[in-house]
């Protein structure tokens, strides 16, 4: 792996990811990439892995160009962490692609091995995971503590090509995506694409209390305050239990859409849910947040 083609991953994942943040936690991320570059995953020689958590099955990846690894921790909402179907989503379009050429490894550090399979059941998810009781494959490789940089992709001797959630970020999965065709991977000059600009009625939206069960709404309206089409790229949530519905066409200028943000509870749970809209205004990613007291 040739260092510019590092040193672009590198750029690529600072731009889309920390564009807003201060040079303190840009350097930081800098620094965790540079770490991580190029290293060898080490994986648990007596890995168990299974479906849905019943049947045990063979599952090494030995002949594959690429491994995309990720692995989630016991710290916080988990079905937040998992996405279980954006993850079938990404794993179909990898499917698409050349199956054969990648092979995906999904390490768990369960703290409820039954909310776990609950989950892997309810959102129909059929793909080999391994419930790592003892967290071996963390203790391995010491993986960062933000969830954002506990996904790899890696080629086919483990060694780490590029790093970052491609389910809860689309440009890193667009990144994915042109190393595993093998396309070139260039700095982009965000300063070529055509900009706009974007208003929201409101960055937040509280939905009080109300029964555990029933299925939230919430509506943002965007708004192109700018002379050109805004165009929404993607939009991501925070958790499984959120989606977002909204129209697809570009907006023309001074027009705007509504983003229908619903949001189904696993349990009762005090929650605030993150919405971030990916699009080609100078704004962009635009965080909304929904919060409430599911009862």
């Amino acid at each position: 792996m040739k260092k510019g083609f590092v040193f672009t991953m590198y750029i690529i994942v600072l731009l889309v990811l920390f564009s807003s943040c201060q040079d303190k936690a840009k350097n930081h991320v800098i620094q965790l990439v540079r770490e991580w570059e190029g290293k060898e995953i080490q994986f648990p020689p007596k890995s168990v892995f299974t479906i849905q958590g019943k049947d045990t099955i063979e599952h090494s990846g030995d002949n594959c160009d690429y491994k995309i690894v990720t692995y989630i921790d016991s710290i916080g909402c988990t079905s937040c962490k998992l996405q279980l179907q954006n993850w079938k989503d990404f794993i179909s379009k990898i499917d698409s692609l050349n199956r054969d050429k990648v092979s995906f490894f999904f390490y768990f550090h369960p703290k409820d091995k039954s909310e776990l399979r609950f989950i892997f059941q309810r959102d129909s998810f059929e793909y080999p995971i391994c419930l790592d009781e003892n967290d071996s494959f963390n203790k391995l490789n010491h993986f960062p503590s933000d969830m954002t940089f506990q996904t790899f992709l890696l080629n086919w001797n483990n060694k780490v090509l590029a790093i970052g959630n491609p389910i809860h970020n689309p440009k890193i999965r667009e990144l994915y995506i042109r190393i595993i065709r093998g396309e070139s991977i260039e700095i982009e000059n965000e300063s070529k694409d055509i900009k706009t600009e974007v208003a929201t009625d409101k960055v937040s939206i509280s939905l009080g209390a109300f029964d555990w069960r029933k299925e939230q709404k919430a509506i943002f309206t965007l708004k192109n305050i700018g002379d050109k089409l805004l165009i929404i790229q993607d939009v991501s949530t925070s958790c499984g239990c959120t989606s977002v519905n909204y129209p697809k066409e570009p907006i023309q200028p001074h027009g705007e859409i509504d983003l229908e943000v619903v949001y189904k509870a696993d349990h009762p749970e005090h929650f605030s849910k993150t919405i971030t809209v990916y699009c080609n205004a100078e704004s962009s990613p635009v965080k909304l947040s929904i919060s409430g007291n599911a009862e």
